[in-house]
């Protein structure tokens, strides 16, 4: 692993947005789901998974659902379940009421909360699968009181035996009732336009490949998305208290995901940095996934020296990272000087994973430095506000004329008109 002075070093990764022959297809296969419906997304199925379905057989029946609990192992469950309480309890606390303020002139303001009517799930196949990541999506959702959850993934997440039970298993045990054996590009329109099976969602969230990023940035507007998320991101600040097997060990933890994922530590320590290095090679060769990590840590890991804990902290708001672990004598002492991280993991037994499954905070985190101005998912992203506005007629009187000098100031005489007309008519001014 590099190890290079902080100064020297700037993360380049490319930005996903595709090659023209991909946003084209996209583009194609959006337009045929929203004229052609469940028959393209059958034609589709059948050439981009190998998987012929039958017309009306997309939703995954209640049997199916039921089934995949035998194929489960019952410590999974156990895992699963408790994990699911503790993310809904984190997200509990961030839900926020209605409110209206009262006014001694009669008038009256207020913000009235709801929740979105109905939301997409995409869960990818792939490299992996993620039942947890359909449990960050759904309990928001849940907690939010969003009442019609739907959940689309390839028909063979699970290889020839087709969906995998453990994200069946994960999204019934959330309380997803409506699940979709499709996945792609098409299932992105499908749930944005809706066809014959699948009824049009008003947001749609959860990672996939460029195909389904691509689609998810063409359908916005029609409907709103999550986020187009890059691949995983990890720093670890540490100084000489930190053990070098713990750090390298979270370092790997990010590299596995993907070839493209960026695993960092930032350290004044050069002993430290040299250890990491050494454990990090060391860690690898036993990894199962070790050519994708190997590959990671070659093309986008580093290890950056500092002259203290304070400069590395400077690093690490310059590079606004999806993980950040602190990993120092005393974590507390420098929090207040973290300002961009997605999410934050303070001492050497917060490790990352802990976030990523089991704690309650959400994992899904913004990347690709866009930490210095956005939030990991949370209830308010499943949430919609409207503002409550109520003047009464002394509160007209009062400050009508400064509306209409406003409107007037902006060329907007019908504006201007609509205030001043109820100024005369009620005894005040006007012009």
């Amino acid at each position: 692993m590099r190890i290079l002075a902080a100064d020297q070093f700037q993360l380049k990764r490319e930005v996903e947005y595709g090659t023209p022959e991909q946003n084209e297809a996209v583009r194609q296969i959006v337009a045929a789901v929203q004229k052609e419906g469940d028959a393209a997304l059958l034609r589709y199925t059948e050439q981009f998974d190998g998987v012929r379905l039958e017309a009306g057989s997309l939703r995954v029946p209640e049997e199916e659902i039921q089934a995949a609990y035998d194929r489960v192992d019952s410590d999974f469950l156990i895992a699963i379940r408790e994990a699911a309480v503790n993310i809904r309890a984190f997200h509990e606390k961030q839900m926020r009421k209605s409110w209206m303020d009262l006014q001694p002139d009669g008038s009256m303001l207020g913000q009235i909360m709801r929740p979105l009517k109905r939301v997409g799930l995409y869960v990818p196949g792939g490299k992996a699968a993620y039942p947890s990541s359909v449990l960050m999506n759904v309990i928001p959702a849940q907690v939010a009181g969003v009442p019609e959850i739907v959940m689309v993934t390839p028909p063979s997440t699970g290889g020839k035996e087709g969906i995998d039970p453990y994200i069946l298993v994960t999204a019934a045990e959330a309380g997803v009732k409506e699940m979709y054996r499709v996945g792609g590009a098409q299932a992105v329109a499908a749930l944005a336009y809706g066809t014959s099976s699948i009824p049009p969602v008003d947001k749609i969230c959860g990672p996939g490949n460029i195909y389904v990023a691509l689609a998810k940035r063409l359908v916005f507007g029609a409907v709103n998305i999550d986020s187009i998320a890059g691949p995983s991101e990890i720093i670890v600040l540490a100084d000489d208290s930190a053990d070098p097997s713990y750090v390298a060990a979270d370092l790997l933890s990010q590299a596995e995901h993907d070839e493209m994922a960026s695993a960092i530590l930032v350290t004044p320590s050069q002993k430290l940095a040299e250890a990491v290095a050494s454990e990090v090679e060391k860690q690898l060769a036993e990894l199962p996934r070790e050519a994708i990590a190997r590959r990671s840590i070659d093309d986008y890991g580093a290890i950056l020296t500092v002259g203290s804990i304070e400069e590395g902290i400077a690093v690490v708001n310059r590079l606004a990272p999806e993980h950040l672990e602190v990993m120092t004598e005393d974590p507390m002492r420098y929090l207040g000087m973290i300002e961009n991280a997605g999410a934050i993991f303070l001492g050497p037994y917060s490790s990352e994973p802990v976030g990523d499954y089991f704690a309650g905070p959400n994992h899904i985190i913004p990347t690709n430095g866009t930490a210095r101005f956005s939030s990991p998912v949370n209830v308010d992203d499943f949430l919609k506000k409207s503002s409550l506005i109520y003047y009464s007629k002394e509160a007209l009187m009062a400050s009508g004329e400064k509306i209409i000098t406003l409107a007037r100031h902006e060329g907007l005489e019908g504006h201007a008109r609509a205030v001043e007309i109820r100024l005369e008519r009620e005894g005040g001014k006007g012009k």
